[in-house]
């Protein structure tokens, strides 16, 4: 991959998670919710998973979810930063999705919960999860999508082409869940599934919201972001057009997060395939309970 192609800096990612490794507890809201989530769907899927990965796995929290489900016998927590990793259950991988420390079908279970959208070559990594499947196993990942943070999207643009005549780069650019459901195919999972969540969260005020993604480990780390520290007025400008624009009625401010959730299962022959076109043995007339007919013919 050349520099051009870098839209995430991961070296200050994993610097910034690191420092927020012992207080992310009071900020893991929205892991929480799709470790619930993750665990709700593996627990309705019928089939052992003896070798399960938590792939970005933050402070542990979905690997503990999903450790004692689907017959896991083995976990294996794969994250860049180190004091966030030390916090996780199992066995403890230094890394990440851009170069996958795992052998090619070596795992049955792939679990990612929002990492995955700030990674760079996000068809590669998903390609790379593909191949380190066995045969019928599966990949369950959320991820933040395109709705995310629109509301600070917008401010940010307004305020800064306000004060200082011109935006840069502030919220990453979000991938869409139909996109996502395109990459599915193209990295080669069966049976591929792309939903979106979208969830609301209110704060008291719009700086409450600034320093809780700063909590979580969520600050800018686009690699075409202004290097000069944000100016206190555009802060303070911004922190206004958010307070005009998302406050509700009881004064709070509105956060937007989608969160898109991603199944796909390498591909194994017990799996349904699709029938071959033009190989059905009944016409669509005759299942409507018809006969087909020519143009000039009415149907009975």
């Amino acid at each position: 991959m050349t520099s051009q192609a870098l839209i995430f800096d991961s070296a200050l990612l994993a610097r910034r998670r690191d420092r927020i490794a012992e207080e992310i507890d009071g900020h893991d809201f929205l892991l929480q919710r799709v470790a619930d989530d993750l665990a709700e769907r593996l627990g309705v899927v019928r089939r052992a998973f003896p070798v399960a990965v938590d792939l970005g796995a933050h402070h542990g929290i979905v690997g503990r979810r999903i450790g004692g489900l689907a017959g896991t016998e083995r976990l294996v927590s794969i994250e860049a930063a180190p004091r966030l990793l030390a916090r996780c259950s199992g066995e403890r991988i230094a890394g990440d999705a851009e170069a996958l420390p795992l052998a090619e079908a070596s795992v049955d279970l792939v679990v990612s919960g929002l990492s995955l959208q700030t990674i760079n070559d996000l068809p590669g990594a998903l390609v790379q999860i593909r191949r380190a499947l066995r045969p019928d196993g599966l990949m369950l990942a959320a991820m933040l999508g395109g709705g995310t943070l629109r509301e600070l999207r917008e401010t940010f643009l307004a305020a800064e082409a306000e004060v200082e005549g011109g935006a840069s780069p502030r919220v990453a650019p979000f991938a869409d869940v139909r996109d996502l459901g395109g990459l599915l195919q193209r990295a080669g999972f069966a049976l591929p599934v792309a939903d979106s969540d979208t969830v609301q969260v209110a704060y008291p005020t719009p700086l409450a919201l600034f320093q809780e993604l700063k909590a979580m480990g969520c600050g800018n780390v686009l690699v075409g972001r202004r290097r000069s520290p944000l100016r206190r007025t555009t802060l303070a400008r911004a922190a206004a057009i958010y307070a005009e624009r998302f406050s509700r009625a009881d004064g709070r401010v509105t956060a937007t997060f989608e969160i898109v959730t991603l199944t796909g299962w390498a591909p194994h022959e017990s799996q349904q395939q699709p029938l071959r076109p033009g190989s059905a043995k009944i016409s669509l007339t005759e299942v409507l309970g018809k006969r087909e007919s020519g143009p000039d013919e009415p149907s009975r």
